[in-house]
């Protein structure tokens, strides 16, 4: 495991230093303990750890989601850990992104992997997320590339084939992308009708 900037959430200050003992049996990481909630968005964003644990004895929904939200599930691995749990509120931590939501508490021998599988399963996650995005994009894309299309094909009476040649060799021609030429045309389009 490559060092890593650990911030912990932990209210309890001796709970806590069993946590860091138990992460420097992990390996040698930084570690930031925090005891206090208020004001945790703005001390992650300042801190910017590499993965957040958050220990929390008895969860409500409301606690589950702002202390999620707060520590930046999707920039970085969050490993939450509660004493007791119910299928409702593991829903919610999972919703919130939550990388993973551990019953029982944090024992220490249990940290590294925890944190190995925190980390693996956020990877996992945001590269589903990018390719989800990636795919919208080119969907996206190619519903306006089929409008400019039909634009080019009503207005030079010409096909398909023919449209999508002159999109592409505007973009070519233009070194940009042929996305971007259909947007433009579209665009246009709108305008002067």
């Amino acid at each position: 495991m490559t060092r890593l900037s650990i911030l912990i959430v932990e209210k309890d200050p001796d709970r806590a230093q069993k946590i860091v003992e138990g992460i420097a049996a992990a390996g040698p990481h930084e570690v930031t303990v925090l005891t206090e909630t208020g004001g945790l968005a703005r001390r992650i964003a300042e801190i910017q750890p590499d993965i957040v644990l958050i220990e929390v004895a008895d969860p409500s929904r409301d606690v589950l989601e702002d202390l999620a939200l707060a520590s930046g599930p999707l920039e970085r691995p969050v490993a939450m850990f509660v004493d007791q749990s119910d299928e409702h509120l593991t829903r919610a931590a999972i919703e919130a992104g939550v990388s993973a939501y551990v019953v029982d508490g944090l024992q220490p021998e249990r940290i590294k992997p925890i944190l190995d599988a925190a980390i693996a399963r956020f990877h996992m996650v945001s590269k589903m997320r990018a390719e989800l995005a990636a795919t919208k994009a080119a969907l996206e894309d190619r519903k306006i590339i089929d409008r400019a299309k039909a634009i080019l094909m009503k207005s030079k009476g010409i096909d398909e084939e023919a449209a999508y040649a002159l999109l592409r060799k505007t973009a070519m021609d233009r070194k940009t992308r042929v996305a971007e030429i259909a947007g433009q045309l579209v665009m246009a389009a709108g305008l002067l009708s």
